[in-house]
């Protein structure tokens, strides 16, 4: 036995000399990140019932002047106006106009609220407008309303615009 015993190590020695280097440990992979849980919006506030509390319909006022007097026009940028307030001044009057066919509008501001009449102008795209004369009140109530008036004429949407000076720069334009 004793024989045996030094030549199993000789074996088991030139066994181990025999093999490879030993492989590098793996690189320790991170866990998975659990993934954030989703973040669910708010729900919308309720409409309040105060116009005055409404979010002001998207868009922008612009003023040029024409052959026939001024114009300002509200809505998007490169698109069809969604509000007009033209002066003709060979007429003495101011149109207030919205895109599609109505037979009536309603004006609110701060201090007024008017329904008024309202005819197809004819043109294409189709607007429909009403015809106010260069003295009315509205026009100044519209101008110095306190941050927004409401334009109402179903079934169009209710449009919440801005009282920018746009507004009273076209009727200081027919009244001049």
């Amino acid at each position: 036995m004793r024989i045996r015993i030094p030549a199993t190590l000789a074996v088991l020695t030139l066994v181990a000399a025999c093999a490879g280097a030993p492989e590098p440990a793996p690189t320790p992979v991170a866990p998975p990140r659990p993934l954030p849980r989703p973040v669910t919006p708010p729900p919308p506030a309720a409409a309040s019932s105060d116009w005055r509390d409404w979010p002001v319909t998207p868009g922008t006022w612009s003023y040029r002047t024409d052959g026939r007097g001024s114009v300002a026009m509200f809505g998007a940028v490169g698109v069809d106006a969604r509000f007009v307030v033209r002066c003709d001044r060979g007429s003495g009057a101011i149109y207030l106009s919205r895109p599609g066919e109505v037979r009536t509008m309603t004006v609110r501001t701060s201090t007024t609220a008017r329904t008024l009449g309202a005819q197809p102008t004819g043109g294409t795209p189709a607007y429909s407008a009403t015809t106010l004369g260069v003295a009315d009140p509205l026009l100044d109530a519209m101008g110095f309303s306190r941050g927004r008036f409401v334009v109402e004429a179903a079934p169009l949407e209710t449009l919440v615009i801005p009282a920018w000076a746009e507004v009273l720069r076209v009727v200081e334009d027919c009244r001049g």
